[in-house]
Protein backbone atom coordinates (compact mmCIF):
# COMPACT_ATOMS: atom_id res chain seq x y z
CA UNK A 1 0.00 0.00 0.00
CA UNK A 2 1.12 3.57 -0.85
CA UNK A 3 2.29 6.24 2.06
CA UNK A 4 -0.98 8.32 0.20
CA UNK A 5 -3.31 5.31 0.05
CA UNK A 6 -2.40 4.75 4.26
CA UNK A 7 -2.13 7.71 5.07
CA UNK A 8 -6.18 7.90 3.71
CA UNK A 9 -6.57 5.20 4.92
CA UNK A 10 -5.78 6.11 8.11
CA UNK A 11 -7.42 9.66 8.21
CA UNK A 12 -10.89 7.59 7.56
CA UNK A 13 -10.24 5.42 10.53
CA UNK A 14 -9.48 8.52 12.56
CA UNK A 15 -12.57 10.15 11.53
CA UNK A 16 -15.18 7.44 12.07
CA UNK A 17 -13.58 7.18 15.90
CA UNK A 18 -14.12 11.37 16.64
CA UNK A 19 -17.68 10.83 17.83
CA UNK A 20 -16.48 8.58 20.30
CA UNK A 21 -13.65 10.74 21.79
CA UNK A 22 -15.79 13.72 21.17
CA UNK A 23 -18.19 12.14 23.50
CA UNK A 24 -15.70 11.22 26.20
CA UNK A 25 -13.95 14.40 26.00
CA UNK A 26 -17.65 16.11 26.43
CA UNK A 27 -18.18 13.68 29.29
CA UNK A 28 -14.97 14.32 31.35
CA UNK A 29 -14.71 18.15 30.80
CA UNK A 30 -18.96 18.33 31.10
CA UNK A 31 -18.44 21.05 28.86
CA UNK A 32 -19.14 20.65 24.86
CA UNK A 33 -16.48 23.56 23.70
CA UNK A 34 -13.85 22.41 26.61
CA UNK A 35 -14.34 18.68 25.15
CA UNK A 36 -14.00 19.53 21.31
CA UNK A 37 -10.86 21.82 22.28
CA UNK A 38 -9.18 18.82 23.57
CA UNK A 39 -10.34 16.80 20.62
CA UNK A 40 -9.19 19.28 18.40
CA UNK A 41 -5.79 19.14 20.14
CA UNK A 42 -5.32 15.56 19.98
CA UNK A 43 -5.77 15.73 16.07
CA UNK A 44 -2.90 18.48 15.73
CA UNK A 45 -0.92 16.22 17.76
CA UNK A 46 -1.61 13.15 15.73
CA UNK A 47 -0.95 15.43 12.19
CA UNK A 48 2.88 16.01 13.85
CA UNK A 49 3.51 12.88 14.85
CA UNK A 50 1.83 9.55 13.80
CA UNK A 51 4.03 6.94 15.54
CA UNK A 52 1.28 6.14 18.10
CA UNK A 53 -0.11 4.46 15.36
CA UNK A 54 2.92 2.39 14.99
CA UNK A 55 3.05 1.47 18.53
CA UNK A 56 -0.61 0.60 19.62
CA UNK A 57 -2.10 -1.49 17.39
CA UNK A 58 -5.80 -1.02 17.91
CA UNK A 59 -6.42 2.95 16.66
CA UNK A 60 -9.37 3.82 18.92
CA UNK A 61 -6.69 2.62 21.51
CA UNK A 62 -3.96 4.61 20.11
CA UNK A 63 -6.39 8.06 19.80
CA UNK A 64 -7.60 8.14 23.35
CA UNK A 65 -3.88 7.30 24.28
CA UNK A 66 -2.47 10.67 22.95
CA UNK A 67 -6.13 12.41 24.31
CA UNK A 68 -4.76 11.28 27.29
CA UNK A 69 -1.45 12.67 27.08
CA UNK A 70 -2.53 15.91 26.39
CA UNK A 71 -5.22 16.01 28.75
CA UNK A 72 -2.72 14.79 31.61
CA UNK A 73 0.24 16.98 30.57
CA UNK A 74 -2.47 19.89 31.06
CA UNK A 75 -3.34 19.30 34.35
CA UNK A 76 -6.70 17.91 33.39
CA UNK A 77 -8.31 21.37 33.38
CA UNK A 78 -11.27 22.06 32.34
CA UNK A 79 -13.74 24.99 31.08
CA UNK A 80 -13.12 28.17 33.38
CA UNK A 81 -16.05 29.77 32.36
CA UNK A 82 -19.09 27.12 32.25
CA UNK A 83 -22.44 28.16 33.79
CA UNK A 84 -25.33 25.65 35.15
CA UNK A 85 -25.23 21.73 35.08
CA UNK A 86 -21.42 22.55 33.44
CA UNK A 87 -20.31 24.71 36.18
CA UNK A 88 -21.81 22.30 38.83
CA UNK A 89 -20.32 19.47 37.29
CA UNK A 90 -16.52 20.78 37.65
CA UNK A 91 -17.47 21.58 41.29
CA UNK A 92 -18.13 17.94 42.07
CA UNK A 93 -15.38 16.83 39.54
CA UNK A 94 -12.74 18.71 41.77
CA UNK A 95 -13.95 16.55 45.06
CA UNK A 96 -13.36 13.14 42.86
CA UNK A 97 -10.19 11.15 43.61
CA UNK A 98 -7.65 11.91 41.09
CA UNK A 99 -7.97 9.63 37.77
CA UNK A 100 -11.23 7.97 38.79
CA UNK A 101 -14.06 9.41 36.77
CA UNK A 102 -11.21 8.95 33.57
CA UNK A 103 -11.39 5.12 34.29
CA UNK A 104 -14.74 5.09 34.58
CA UNK A 105 -15.86 6.44 31.89
CA UNK A 106 -13.39 4.55 29.35
CA UNK A 107 -14.26 1.01 30.95
CA UNK A 108 -18.17 1.59 31.32
CA UNK A 109 -18.88 4.18 28.72
CA UNK A 110 -16.63 3.96 26.11
CA UNK A 111 -16.49 -0.01 26.32
CA UNK A 112 -12.34 -0.45 26.58
CA UNK A 113 -11.08 -3.35 28.54
CA UNK A 114 -9.15 -2.80 31.92
CA UNK A 115 -6.08 -3.80 29.85
CA UNK A 116 -6.83 -0.84 26.87
CA UNK A 117 -7.95 1.48 29.64
CA UNK A 118 -4.57 1.14 31.35
CA UNK A 119 -2.83 0.82 27.76
CA UNK A 120 -4.38 4.73 27.65
CA UNK A 121 -4.19 5.72 30.67
CA UNK A 122 -0.67 4.66 30.82
CA UNK A 123 -0.85 2.77 33.73
CA UNK A 124 -1.21 -1.26 34.74
CA UNK A 125 -4.46 -3.21 34.94
CA UNK A 126 -4.24 -3.39 38.52
CA UNK A 127 -4.25 0.26 39.55
CA UNK A 128 -7.20 0.61 36.64
CA UNK A 129 -8.90 -2.00 39.16
CA UNK A 130 -8.45 -0.01 41.72
CA UNK A 131 -9.77 3.24 40.14
CA UNK A 132 -13.26 1.97 39.00
CA UNK A 133 -13.74 0.45 42.93
CA UNK A 134 -12.96 3.86 44.00
CA UNK A 135 -15.16 5.82 41.73
CA UNK A 136 -18.27 2.93 41.65
CA UNK A 137 -17.91 4.15 45.66
CA UNK A 138 -17.75 7.37 44.87
CA UNK A 139 -20.41 7.19 42.39
CA UNK A 140 -22.47 5.37 44.94
CA UNK A 141 -23.18 8.41 47.20
CA UNK A 142 -24.58 10.67 44.76
CA UNK A 143 -28.01 11.75 45.66
CA UNK A 144 -31.26 10.11 44.62
CA UNK A 145 -34.27 11.58 42.40
CA UNK A 146 -36.68 11.32 39.99
CA UNK A 147 -35.72 10.17 36.64
CA UNK A 148 -38.12 10.19 33.57
CA UNK A 149 -38.09 7.46 30.66
CA UNK A 150 -38.84 8.54 27.02
CA UNK A 151 -38.75 5.73 24.90
CA UNK A 152 -41.09 4.27 22.96
CA UNK A 153 -39.57 0.47 23.02
CA UNK A 154 -41.96 -0.75 25.81
CA UNK A 155 -39.24 -3.58 26.35
CA UNK A 156 -36.69 -1.07 27.05
CA UNK A 157 -39.08 1.46 28.83
CA UNK A 158 -39.11 -1.61 31.58
CA UNK A 159 -35.62 -2.40 31.31
CA UNK A 160 -34.21 0.89 32.16
CA UNK A 161 -37.45 1.73 35.07
CA UNK A 162 -35.94 -1.85 36.48
CA UNK A 163 -32.42 -0.54 36.26
CA UNK A 164 -32.93 2.86 37.90
CA UNK A 165 -35.47 1.77 40.20
CA UNK A 166 -32.89 -1.04 41.65
CA UNK A 167 -30.28 2.04 41.78
CA UNK A 168 -32.64 4.11 44.25
CA UNK A 169 -34.20 6.84 41.98
CA UNK A 170 -38.00 7.22 41.72
CA UNK A 171 -39.59 7.29 38.10
CA UNK A 172 -41.66 10.12 37.75
CA UNK A 173 -42.63 9.38 34.31
CA UNK A 174 -42.59 7.47 30.98
CA UNK A 175 -43.34 8.53 27.37
CA UNK A 176 -43.02 7.19 24.38
CA UNK A 177 -44.22 10.27 22.60
CA UNK A 178 -42.75 13.76 22.71
CA UNK A 179 -45.92 15.40 23.69
CA UNK A 180 -46.50 13.19 26.04
CA UNK A 181 -43.21 13.78 27.50
CA UNK A 182 -43.27 17.29 27.70
CA UNK A 183 -46.46 17.00 29.40
CA UNK A 184 -45.51 14.28 32.17
CA UNK A 185 -42.39 16.52 32.80
CA UNK A 186 -44.41 19.85 32.96
CA UNK A 187 -46.62 17.89 35.63
CA UNK A 188 -43.36 16.75 37.70
CA UNK A 189 -40.06 17.84 37.24
CA UNK A 190 -37.45 15.49 37.21
CA UNK A 191 -33.94 15.10 38.12
CA UNK A 192 -32.80 13.28 34.90
CA UNK A 193 -33.91 12.69 31.90
CA UNK A 194 -33.19 8.80 29.71
CA UNK A 195 -34.41 9.60 26.04
CA UNK A 196 -34.24 7.75 22.98
CA UNK A 197 -33.98 9.93 19.87
CA UNK A 198 -36.36 8.20 17.38
CA UNK A 199 -40.09 8.19 19.46
CA UNK A 200 -43.08 5.80 17.96
CA UNK A 201 -45.29 8.74 16.22
CA UNK A 202 -41.87 9.72 14.26
CA UNK A 203 -41.53 12.74 17.03
CA UNK A 204 -37.88 13.13 18.32
CA UNK A 205 -36.78 12.67 21.59
CA UNK A 206 -34.17 15.70 21.43
CA UNK A 207 -37.11 17.85 20.04
CA UNK A 208 -38.91 17.10 23.42
CA UNK A 209 -36.17 17.35 25.48
CA UNK A 210 -34.96 20.77 24.20
CA UNK A 211 -38.72 21.65 24.74
CA UNK A 212 -38.62 20.30 28.17
CA UNK A 213 -35.35 22.39 29.17
CA UNK A 214 -36.39 25.33 27.77
CA UNK A 215 -39.36 25.57 30.11
CA UNK A 216 -38.13 23.85 33.22
CA UNK A 217 -34.24 24.98 32.94
CA UNK A 218 -31.29 23.13 33.98
CA UNK A 219 -31.87 19.31 33.75
CA UNK A 220 -29.38 16.28 32.90
CA UNK A 221 -29.77 14.27 30.27
CA UNK A 222 -28.57 11.00 29.03
CA UNK A 223 -29.08 9.75 25.21
CA UNK A 224 -29.76 6.50 24.94
CA UNK A 225 -29.59 5.68 20.58
CA UNK A 226 -28.32 2.73 18.15
CA UNK A 227 -26.99 6.02 15.85
CA UNK A 228 -24.70 8.16 18.17
CA UNK A 229 -22.28 9.56 15.52
CA UNK A 230 -25.40 11.20 14.41
CA UNK A 231 -25.67 13.16 17.69
CA UNK A 232 -22.45 13.85 17.98
CA UNK A 233 -21.60 16.03 15.36
CA UNK A 234 -20.33 19.47 16.52
CA UNK A 235 -23.55 21.32 14.64
CA UNK A 236 -25.76 21.96 18.26
CA UNK A 237 -25.43 21.58 21.68
CA UNK A 238 -25.14 17.99 22.41
CA UNK A 239 -25.61 15.93 25.94
CA UNK A 240 -23.32 15.26 28.09
CA UNK A 241 -24.01 11.44 28.33
CA UNK A 242 -24.83 9.23 24.78
CA UNK A 243 -25.60 5.56 25.58
CA UNK A 244 -25.13 3.36 22.55
CA UNK A 245 -27.50 0.31 21.92
CA UNK A 246 -27.52 -1.94 22.50
CA UNK A 247 -26.65 -1.07 25.71
CA UNK A 248 -25.59 -2.78 29.06
CA UNK A 249 -26.61 -2.21 32.12
CA UNK A 250 -23.42 -1.41 33.65
CA UNK A 251 -23.27 1.44 30.98
CA UNK A 252 -26.62 2.66 32.05
CA UNK A 253 -26.32 2.52 35.47
CA UNK A 254 -22.81 4.24 34.98
CA UNK A 255 -24.14 7.21 33.30
CA UNK A 256 -26.89 7.18 35.86
CA UNK A 257 -24.62 7.92 38.60
CA UNK A 258 -22.36 10.38 37.50
CA UNK A 259 -25.04 12.40 35.92
CA UNK A 260 -26.66 12.73 39.34
CA UNK A 261 -23.83 13.18 41.17
CA UNK A 262 -22.41 15.70 38.89
CA UNK A 263 -25.13 17.34 38.29
CA UNK A 264 -27.13 17.34 41.58
CA UNK A 265 -27.99 20.15 43.55
CA UNK A 266 -29.87 20.91 46.90
CA UNK A 267 -33.35 20.88 45.37
CA UNK A 268 -32.89 17.45 44.05
CA UNK A 269 -35.52 15.24 46.94
CA UNK A 270 -34.50 11.90 48.28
Amino acid sequence: MSTASSEKTLSEIVAGLLPYLRRYARALTGDQQTGDKYAATTLEALLNDRSVFASIDNPKVALFHTFHVIWSSAGTPTGEDETGLAKRAQAHLRRLTPNTREALLLYSIEDFTKDEVALIMGTNTDEVEHLLSVAEAEMAESVRGQVMVIEDEAIIALDLQGIVSDMGHRISGVASIKDEAVKLAAAVKPDLILSDIQLADGSSGIDAVNDILGAAGDIPVIFITAFPERLLTGERHEPAFVITKPYSEEQVRSAVSQAMFFASTETLHA
